[in-house]
């Protein structure tokens, strides 16, 4: 199992969802975030005066997925979430020991169906 956690932009987070429903990825936990990297935040004007805004709004998609479906999930996202710009977002992909469904106590694969 995989733990995919993907940062994106706020507006996309419909697509993403719908893209992972599509390919069969019923759960994902989202949060809204904020933070910058290359596009070292942006200014904006108020009142005649300048701002400059370090920390953007994103939203971080997290979802624990089966390893045979870790490529397509990955792939979808790449497919909805770009829009070209700087500030697209990134997808971390890291290891999943176990997952325990607590209702049931099912755990491993099953526990994610």
């Amino acid at each position: 199992m995989k733990k995919l956690e993907a940062i994106i932009k706020p507006f996309k987070l419909d697509d993403v969802k719908q893209a992972l429903v599509d390919i069969g990825i019923r759960g994902m936990t989202v949060s809204e975030v904020k933070g910058y990297g290359r596009q070292k935040g942006q200014s904006e004007l108020y009142r005649g005066r300048e701002y400059h805004i370090d920390f953007l709004p994103k939203v971080k998609i997290e979802v624990v997925v089966t390893d045979d479906k870790v490529e397509e999930a990955v792939r979808q996202i790449l497919l909805v979430a770009n829009t070209g710009q700087i500030g697209d977002g990134k997808i971390f992909l890291s290891d999943i020991e176990d997952a325990i469904r607590i209702r049931t106590e099912e755990s491993g694969n099953d526990a994610l169906n």
